[in-house]
C-alpha cells in the first residue's frame, strides 16, 4: 500500500508500509520447548537436592548433640561409681577395655614369618602404622606374639578424634581416600546408618555393632615419629624404660605426639 504525502518543497515524498511474516522452523520450535524443559527438570532436582542436604545436615547435628549426652553421662557415671566405692571404702576397678590403638614401632628386620602374617592381619604393614583393635581372647593372643614390635593402649575419646580428624583416610575400591566431606561415607555405609565422621567416631569408641565395617573403612593410620624421637631403650618393655608393649592410659599422649 503506497500513501503519497506532500512535503515542504511541495515535492512529493512516498513511504511503504510492508507486513511481512516470520516463519520458524517446526525443528527449532521443538528444540527450544525441550530446552525448556530440560532446564525445568534440572531446577527441580536442585531444588529436591538442596532440601535433601538440609534434612542430612539436620540430621547429622542431631546425632552428633546425642552422642555427645552419651559420653558425658559415661563420665559421670565413672565418677559416680568412684564416688560410690569411696565412700564404702572400697576400691572402684573399671571394666576391661574393648578398644585398643596399636602402633607398629619396628622395621621389617629379623622379623618371624609368623609374626609377619599377624601383622599383615592387623593391617600394621609399614613403620608407624597405627589401627584400631577389638579386645578379646584372639586378639590379646595375636598381641603377645606381636608385643615386640607394637605398642598399644586403651585410645580416649579425644585420641579417637583426632585421629580420624587429622589422619583419617578411607578405602575405596582399594585407594585411599582422604574424608574431605560427609558423602564418601554415605555412599559406602549408610546401608548400616552410619552416615557421617561422627558415626564413625561413635562406632570406633564404643566398639558398636558395626566395628569390624567401619574399622575396614579406615585406611591404617599413618604417623609421624613421636616429638622427641623414640627412647634409646625402644626395643625394651614399656615398664622397662623402652617403648614397646603395652602402655595402657599413656598411649593418648604417643598418639598426640605423632599425629
Amino acid at each position: 500500500m503506497t500513501d503519497n504525502v506532500t512535503n515542504n518543497n511541495n515535492k512529493p515524498r512516498y513511504s511503504v508500509s510492508t507486513t511481512q511474516e516470520i516463519f520458524v522452523p517446526e525443528t527449532f520450535l521443538k528444540k527450544q520447548k525441550a530446552h525448556e524443559k530440560h532446564e525445568a527438570a534440572q531446577a527441580e532436582f536442585k531444588a529436591a537436592k538442596q532440601k535433601e542436604k538440609v534434612i542430612h545436615r539436620n540430621l547429622i547435628v542431631k546425632k552428633a548433640e546425642n552422642y555427645v549426652r552419651e559420653y558425658r553421662q559415661r563420665e559421670r557415671d565413672e565418677i559416680r561409681l568412684r564416688r560410690q566405692a569411696k565412700s564404702s571404702g572400697n576400691v572402684y576397678i573399671p571394666a576391661e577395655p574393648k578398644l585398643l590403638f596399636v602402633v607398629r614401632i619396628r622395621g621389617i628386620n629379623d622379623v618371624h614369618p609368623k609374626v609377619s602374617k599377624i601383622l599383615q592381619l592387623f593391617r600394621l604393614v609399614h613403620l608407624n602404622n597405627g589401627v584400631f583393635v577389638r579386645l578379646n581372647k584372639a586378639t590379646a593372643n595375636m598381641l603377645k606374639v606381636i608385643e615386640p614390635y607394637v605398642t598399644f593402649g586403651p585410645p580416649n575419646l579425644k585420641t579417637v578424634r583426632t585421629l580420624i580428624y587429622k589422619r583419617g583416610f578411607v578405602n575405596v575400591d582399594g585407594q585411599r581416600i582422604p574424608i574431605t566431606d560427609n558423602d564418601v561415607i554415605q555412599k559406602n555405609l549408610g546401608k548400616l546408618d552410619v552416615v557421617c565422621v561422627e558415626d564413625i567416631i561413635h562406632e570406633i569408641y564404643t566398639v558398636g555393632e558395626h566395628f569390624k565395617q567401619v574399622n575396614r573403612f579406615l585406611w591404617p593410620f599413618k604417623l609421624n615419629n613421636p616429638t622427641g624421637a623414640w627412647s634409646k631403650r625402644k626395643f625394651k618393655h614399656y615398664v622397662e624404660g623402652g617403648d614397646v608393649g603395652d602402655r595402657e592410659a599413656d598411649i593418648n599422649r604417643l598418639v598426640q605426639s605423632m599425629v
